[in-house]
This record gives C-alpha cells, sequence and structure tokens, in this order.
C-alpha cells in the first residue's frame, strides 16, 4: 500500500526521534566530527519539520504518478534537496537559527552529518520497518 500523508509523517517522525537520534548522539558528543555541540540536534529538527512541508508536496506529486508510488531513486532525489534547503538556511542564508555562528559548523561536518542520519533512516524505512512491523505497511505507514 501506498503510505498516506498522515503515515509519512507519523514515519518521518518516529524514525528520526528514533534512529536520527541514536546517529546523532555520537555527533553532538564529539565522537564524530569537529567537537561536541548540540547544532546536530537542532539541524535534526528541522530536517524533521520542514520534512513534514515536503511531505505535502511529495504526496502531492504521486498522485500524478500510474501507480502512486514512490520509488527509491525519488527518494534519494528528495534527500538531496531537502539537504540543498536546510544547508541554505543554516549555512548560506542564515535564516535557521543555531546555537552556534554559522560560520562555525563546518560544511563537511553538515554534510556528514546529514548523510548518515539520511542513509540510517532510509535503510530503516526500507528494511527494518517492513520486518519488525508487518502490518506498518498494509495501512498505509500510519501508526495511530
Amino acid at each position: 500500500m501506498t503510505p498516506t500523508l498522515f503515515g509519512r509523517w507519523q514515519t518521518r517522525l518516529l524514525l528520526l526521534a528514533t534512529v536520527g537520534v541514536l546517529i546523532s548522539l555520537p555527533f553532538a558528543i564529539g565522537l564524530i566530527g569537529s567537537g561536541a555541540n548540540s547544532v546536530y540536534f537542532w539541524i535534526l529538527g528541522y530536517i524533521a519539520v520542514f520534512g513534514l512541508g515536503w511531505d505535502l508536496l511529495y504526496n502531492y506529486l504521486q498522485k500524478f504518478r500510474w501507480d502512486r508510488d514512490w520509488p527509491a531513486v525519488y527518494q534519494l532525489l528528495a534527500g538531496i534537496w531537502e539537504f540543498i534547503f536546510v544547508f541554505c538556511g543554516i549555512k548560506v542564508f542564515g535564516f535557521l537559527p543555531i546555537p552556534l555562528p554559522k560560520e562555525e559548523l563546518s560544511p563537511t561536518d553538515f554534510l556528514l552529518h546529514y548523510s548518515v542520519v539520511w542513509l540510517a533512516v532510509f535503510i530503516t524505512s526500507q528494511s527494518l520497518m517492513r520486518i519488525i512491523f508487518l502490518r506498518w505497511r498494509f495501512r498505509g505507514g500510519q501508526w495511530l
């Protein structure tokens, strides 16, 4: 079954709140990256909030496909687009506040954090979610 909009939202928030937080912890405590900082949780929050808005667009675009499905290559393109948007909002234009000056956030650290979180969430949604939660797909991705 193709995920409903509400199912997409629930799945996105669940995966970012679990997998995203677990992946962000090593970055936040300084094991990965240039130093310990809570900025990675801010980035994760922006990804979650803006992702809810992007899901409206993705859900609309899906309706034009004959099977109303969203292939994995489109998910990759959506991930790249979301990266560009959040990166520009934080580093280039600075309209998204973070707890340190935008010049201090390394583009390499940002790219590494975003890429690892995105890849972990994608792999979890494509594999573990389907294995552990058998009925998840049949309810359009909805939990509640």
